[in-house]
């Protein structure tokens, strides 16, 4: 039996700041307060793991490469606090999602140590607007149930983003639901009125809050309109680039549940240079990740800089953590993680008093941070 790991610091469990210790093996075991000051690592902070549920790439490579893409990207951002994650696709046909779907599902199938989990899909189209494709290429097409059983069955889809304006979207949306898919709202050029008749069928969220959608104008309100007056969950990018930080304190105020992921491209983790986002070429300078028209093309962000960036705006680090562990974690049901509590996995980082990692541990494996 392998002897349990201690930890001392202060621990945001499930119901608060502990100052003690945690033990644990694969799962949590015991979290004890101290009940005397034993100083060293008790600086020491202690968070459930980050989980990030849209994740096209890291290290010079894209999700949709296929092969062993999945297994370079989920080991990258492992290395940033990133414990269990969501692949995330491109808009292409249908063989190209195939080909990357079975790379992604052999990783979860095998995973291998140093690695994030990988929970499953986020299909970030095909299923989405000409009118809004963002940085996606314009291979768009129209939802039907028999494509969306298709790739689930090679690797789970748990999140699934389309235009709810388009043709039958919002007709497929209780199936969708029925297969235990959350439904997002993205890519979108409807109205308030489209995102709110989403919502009502079933709609569980919103892809990248801001970008890619409809925003809030006071005469024609859009989607996102809809997602401040009526989300419970909704994903935003939290680089300080993607959303302008008065844009993400009203989300904040309005959206109870609003959590964080990256959009992580292939350009994280890399040094300023082209690279790939699904069939596209994008560039990387100065912290932006761009297509050559200049329009942002996902984000070189990792989880730990995500977690600072929000402290930064003003939010406690606990309130931070729940938008990148908690919230995540609940929006898919997975109660055994995002939060630290006995008999959850021991998915855990550790940062010194400046917010920097120390160590991080997927379900009890400690992460070679270099």
């Amino acid at each position: 039996m392998t002897t349990p790991r201690v930890l001392h610091g202060r621990i945001l469990t499930a119901t608060g700041w502990v100052r003690g210790s945690i033990e644990f093996d694969q799962r949590v075991r015991r979290i004890r307060a101290a009940h005397t000051d034993r100083g060293g690592d008790d600086d020491a902070l202690i968070l459930p793991g980050f989980i990030d549920l849209h994740v096209h790439g890291a290290a010079g490579v894209d999700l949709m490469q296929g092969g062993d893409a999945a297994r370079t990207i989920a080991r990258t951002h492992a290395r940033h606090g990133t414990t269990a994650l969501l692949g995330t696709t491109m808009t292409a046909h249908e063989d190209d999602i195939v080909h990357a779907l079975r790379g992604l599902a052999a990783a979860m199938a095998a995973p291998e140590a140093g690695m994030a989990r990988v929970l499953g899909v986020h299909l970030e189209g095909p299923y989405i607007s000409l009118e809004r494709l963002g940085a996606q290429p314009p291979l768009v097409v129209e939802a039907t149930m028999a494509q969306v059983r298709r790739l689930h069955a090679l690797a789970p889809i748990r999140v699934l983003t389309l235009a709810p304006e388009i043709g039958e979207h919002r007709q497929l949306i209780p199936q969708l639901a029925a297969l235990g898919i959350r439904v997002q709202l993205g890519h979108s050029a409807g109205s308030y009125e489209d995102g709110v008749a989403a919502l009502e069928a079933g709609a569980a969220g919103f892809t990248h809050l801001f970008n890619g959608m409809t925003g809030l104008d006071h005469y024609r309100p859009g989607i996102a309109a809809a997602a401040l007056a009526h989300a419970q969950y909704a994903e935003l990018i939290p680089d300080l680039q993607h959303v302008h930080p008065g844009a993400i304190r009203a989300a904040l105020r309005a959206i109870p549940r609003l959590y964080c992921v990256t959009d992580a491209t292939a350009a994280t983790g890399m040094p300023d240079g082209e690279y790939a986002l699904g069939s596209q070429r994008v560039h990387k300078c100065l912290g932006c990740v761009r297509l050559s028209t200049g329009s942002l093309a996902g984000s070189a962000l990792t989880m730990d800089q995500a977690l600072r960036n929000l402290v930064s705006l003003g939010l406690d680090l606990a309130d931070a953590s729940h938008r990148l562990s908690l919230y995540p974690a609940d929006y898919l049901g997975l109660h055994e993680r995002g939060r630290l509590q006995a008999e959850a996995w021991a998915d855990l980082v550790v940062l010194d008093p400046q917010l920097q990692l120390r160590q991080v541990f997927v379900e009890g494996d400690e992460v070679a941070l270099s």
